[in-house]
Parts: structure tokens; sequence; C-alpha cells
């Protein structure tokens, strides 16, 4: 009978899903959250009829690792100045570019503690920004309870698939989370229940809050032949917490170390190299929803960092980890002088390899055999802005000959659209979609990495090199940085443009708020100042259309929608979304 409520429940809620899809909704990061929201509060609510019909959950809630099989000491860190902190060979500093680089070395157990004792503040600080944007999309408190019996539900099959070394490393970080948010879950737990916020969020609703771009190029390719890696990870919960950016240098006591570029609390890995020149990164493909979670792809991910040493050796750890999200995991190798794409998701696995060519591309589908007749991918290419970033970066390697880091950073940093189209500031098609929490640029063979500084991906790429970091070298004069190599900032980010971009995001803001109320009346001197601020980009005048029309102002409205169907419009919903308004708005004037 359980299993039935289950499955009746979930047919309700793949219908909600339906049926909220084909509402008018947005995709920008600065005006997509109020449809977002809304979504997620129905879909809280639905699972929170399953877990009332679950007992897994209570096994969940007691489940503490088994840490007394390692030995520990308990961290007595030393505050050397206001950005540097040390506790044995473990530190933690902040350099000139305001980026935090974290080095931690020791058992599982103790990783997790030298972490949290070093990045308490920041963890903390990252755990308060990452629940008050949860509390933005569901501000009702009873909403806010669904939310946690959903939690609790969803992730009570989670502990079954991570790693019983993880658990401890989380264990031990969880020491110095914060009690404010024990009401949520206890600190172990909700510590690994972060690690699967991005499939969560990916796997309920699409969200698509990684939209990435990543390639592999190498022989004729390169200006020396050697294989040199570049991604974007478009993951965008806000500035706030992209701010605290962490590099963090791990020396396992068993396996390889590793270089991982995240935030504090994070031991997973979205863009990561080892020491054996195995680099990876993820990007998000199109998913079911599934009925519980397993095996966080970050942990995939960090899993492969430690441990493999070749392509097969990464191949073989991916197949064997039950994931509850379709991910396609860029894989470069020093060793193998080679990159493939392995295309994971709950039923389906598959590795893509090039032939005949020396580079790969990677956006948001999958390209292997096995997902040829997959109708969730082909439906992705059809309708998403994978397809075009991938067309996107054909083009930018037809331009850019025999790259190097340098060039592999103006790809990475590249606005425009199609044949150098200008496509709005923000645009998702963009290779650059000035909203990256960051880039990498990874030279496997050399052992060198590049980490971008804010703002996005066009500050200063700091250049680390592994040999030098993990040996006595590390910390000489200082620095984890090799800072001769680093790349220039990008000169974007000192123009009247940018200044406009930042001002437009704010701006925008304003005019969500007068659409959804209703009742805001703006002046037309806002409107006209708002539109010139990103006059390239359709969302502007499509946003500028709905506020009209909900103001009755008709003649208006359609004059703004025709002009955003002049514009680049991101993907095919959102277009429909322009021609449906457009629709309403001639009904309403005939």
């Amino acid at each position: 009978m359980k299993k039935e409520n289950n499955m009746q429940s979930f047919v309700i809620l793949n219908e909600a899903k339906r049926n909220e899809e084909s509402k008018l909704i947005c995709k920008d990061s600065s005006y997509r959250q109020n449809d977002k929201r809304h979504k997620i509060k129905a879909l809280f609510f639905f699972f929170f009829i399953l877990s009332l019909t679950s007992c897994g959950i209570r096994k969940s809630i007691k489940h503490i690792p088994d840490v007394k099989q390692y030995s520990l000491e308990i961290p007595k860190v030393s505050k050397i100045n206001d950005s540097t902190f040390s506790f044995n060979e473990n530190y933690l500093t902040k350099n000139r570019q305001q980026l935090w680089e974290l080095y931690i070395k020791g058992n599982p157990l103790q990783l997790g503690y030298n972490n949290g004792a070093l990045t308490q503040n920041l963890m903390q600080k990252q755990e308060e920004i990452f629940f008050s944007k949860v509390e933005g999309f569901v501000p009702s408190k009873f909403k806010q309870n669904l939310l946690r019996g959903f939690l609790k539900w969803y992730n009570r099959k989670m502990y079954l698939n991570v790693r019983e070394d993880y658990q401890a490393e989380l264990y031990g970080l969880s020491q110095y989370s914060s009690d404010k948010y024990d009401f949520i879950a206890p600190k172990f737990l909700r510590s690994m229940y972060l690690h699967g916020a991005h499939d969560i969020g990916h796997a309920m609703q699409d969200l698509m809050m990684v939209g990435c771009t990543s390639l592999a190029v190498w022989n004729e390719n390169t200006e020396d032949g050697e294989l040199l890696i570049g991604r974007n990870f478009d993951f965008y919960v806000g500035d706030d917490f992209a701010k605290n950016k962490l590099i963090e240098f791990v020396e396992p006591e068993s396996g390889i170390p590793y270089l991982s570029v995240s935030w504090p609390g994070m031991i997973g890995v979205v863009s990561g190299m080892n020491k054996e020149g195995i680099t990876v990164t993820i990007n998000a493909g199109k998913s079911k929803i599934p009925l519980t979670a397993k095996t966080p792809i970050s942990l995939v991910t960090r899993e492969i960092l430690q441990y493999a040493k070749n392509i097969d050796e990464a191949i073989a750890i991916a197949k064997k980890r039950k994931v509850f999200v379709s991910e396609s995991i860029l894989v470069g190798s020093a060793n193998d002088k080679n990159a493939v794409i392995i295309e994971v998701s709950p039923d389906n696995f598959g590795v893509y390899q090039v032939e005949n060519t020396s580079r790969i591309f990677c956006t948001n589908h999958f390209q292997s055999d096995a997902y040829q007749d997959d109708k969730r991918n082909q439906k992705q290419i059809a309708e998403s802005h994978s397809e075009y970033r991938y067309e996107k970066l054909q083009e930018l390697l037809q331009e850019n000959k025999k790259l190097n880091p340098e060039k592999m950073a103006s790809i990475l940093r590249d606005k425009s659209g199609l044949k150098g189209e200008k496509i709005g500031f923000g645009n998702e098609k963009a290779i650059n979609q000035l909203l990256a929490h960051h880039a990498v640029i990874f030279s496997p063979q050399k052992k060198l990495v590049w980490v971008s500084s804010n703002p996005y991906q066009l500050g200063e790429f700091v250049c680390y090199d592994l040999k030098e970091i993990f040996s006595d070298k590390r910390l000489k004069n200082g620095e984890f940085a090799k800072s001769d190599l680093n790349i220039a900032k990008d000169p974007f980010v000192d123009s009247q443009e940018f200044k406009n971009y930042e001002e437009y995001k704010k701006v925008s803001s304003q005019i969500e708020d007068a659409i959804d109320s209703k009742k805001i009346t703006l002046s037309e001197d806002f409107i006209s100042h708002y539109k010139s601020l990103n006059p390239d980009f359709w969302l502007v005048y499509y946003q500028t259309g709905k506020y009209y029309f909900h103001q009755k102002e008709y003649a208006k409205a359609k004059t703004e929608f025709e002009k955003a169907l002049t514009k680049e419009i991101t993907t095919v919903p959102d277009h429909e979304n322009v021609d449906d308004y457009l629709k309403k708005t001639l009904k309403k004037l005939r």
C-alpha cells in the first residue's frame, strides 16, 4: 500500500510539473527566481505527501558514520593575520585576488576536522547565504516545514550511496557547522544534503543552474601540442554565494593529492585536477525526476580525482556509482594525452570519444551512442541553448588556432553570439553568461591550473603548479600561486558596458516587483533607462512588455513584445512565451 501511495503521488507530481512547464516562464538568472519559487512550492507539497508514507526516514536521521576507526587530533587553529590561519601543516589564506586557498592533509576524519576548523567562519557564512536563498524561494513557515519533510524523505537513502570515508570526512566538517539550522536536519546529514543541492535542484525542476561550457584541445589545436582544457562553471545562487571562492589543495592519507575549486563547506568536486594530471568538470544534462537521492555527482568526481590515474580508471569509477541526475563529466588525462566525456544518468551510461580530431566540446547535451535515441536529450538539443553554445565553440576554434592558456581564457570570456552577433549581456546562449561561479583552465601535462577571480571569469586568472604545491616547495614566498604565469583580467571589467550590466541586474528586480504586484507604477524615464542598460537582450523588452500588459497599456506592450522577437531569444520555450504574450495582447487590442 505504501508503494502504491508513493507512485500515485509521483504521478500527481509529474502532472504538476507538466502543468507548471506550460505556464509562461523565463530563464535568466536575474528574473527566473519567482517562477522557480512557485514550482518549488508545489513540488515540496507533493513530496511532503510522499514523506508521510515513508518509513526510511527514521533510519537516515539517526545515521552516524563509523568514525572511531580513524585517529584524530582536534585542530587548534593559529591566527597569523586576518586572512591567514594554520594548524600543523594545514593552511587557509586569502590571496591578493581575493581567492581563499586551503591546504589540508590527513585521514578522512582529520581532513574534515581540519577543513571545518580552518574555514568555519566562511562555511557558516556560505550556509547562511544558501538557506536565506531557500527562504526567499519559500517564505511561508508552513511551507518551510514541508521543505524539511521533503529533504528528510528525498535524501533518506543518500547515506547508503556515499562512501564511508567521505561520510567520515563530512562528519568531521559538519562539527563546525552553524547551530542555527539544526531545525532543518542534524549537522552531518545537513552537510551531506548540501552536497546534493545541485543534483536535487537539477533533478526536481531542470533548473539548469549549471548550464556550463567546457572544452579540451590537444595536438594540432594547441601551441605546444599538449592537452589544454577550459571550463565555465555557470552555477548561480546569487552574487554573495560567489564571493568566497575556495581553492582546496587536498593531500588525503589514501589516494592522489588534488586541487578542487568550489566554495566553503564542499568536499565534492565540480572542477579539479589531481597530481597525476587527471581533470574533471561537470555539465548538467536533461534529467527526469527520480524518487530518491543517490550519489551526488560531485562525490563521484571527487572519487575520480582521488583514485584515478588515467581515463580507463576514471570510467570504471563513474560506472560503479549510482547517480540520480544526468550529467556529463569531461575527463582529461596527462597520462593518456587525451580527453573524453563520461555521460551518466540514473538508467544509462555512455562514453563519448572523438576520432580523427584533437578537440572535444561539452555543453549541456549528451553526444555518445548510448543517448542517441534518448528523447529527453533530443528535446534538450532542440529546445535549449546547449546546441547554440556548442556551435559557438566550433566557430571560436576556427578563429583561434593553436590555443594557449591566454587564448583559452579569451574563449571562456566571449560574450557574443554566432558570427559575433550582439545578443545582450547575460544571455545563456553566450559562452560567457556573466554569472559564472568560476572558470578554470587546466594544463594536465604541465600540472598547471589557472582559476578565475571575481567578477565571474573576468578577473585575473591565478596560476597554480601542483608539482610545487604537493612538494616541500609549498608556500614558497608565502604564496600558493605561481604569479608570474597569471593571466590578466579582462579589460571589459573596467568598461561602462559592464557597469551598465551590473546596474541592469539591480534594476531588473524593480521591474519584476512591478510585474508581480500589478500595482507598482514605473515612470517612463525608468523604463527607458532600464532598456538602455542592456539594449541587445531580448529579456529587457519581454519584461517591459509584461509590465505594460499588466498595466493594461496594450499598445505599448505590443511594441515591446514585437521588439523582443527581433532579438536572439535564449530557448524555444522562451520564444513561445513571448509569442503567447503577444497573442494575448493582440486580443486585448481588438
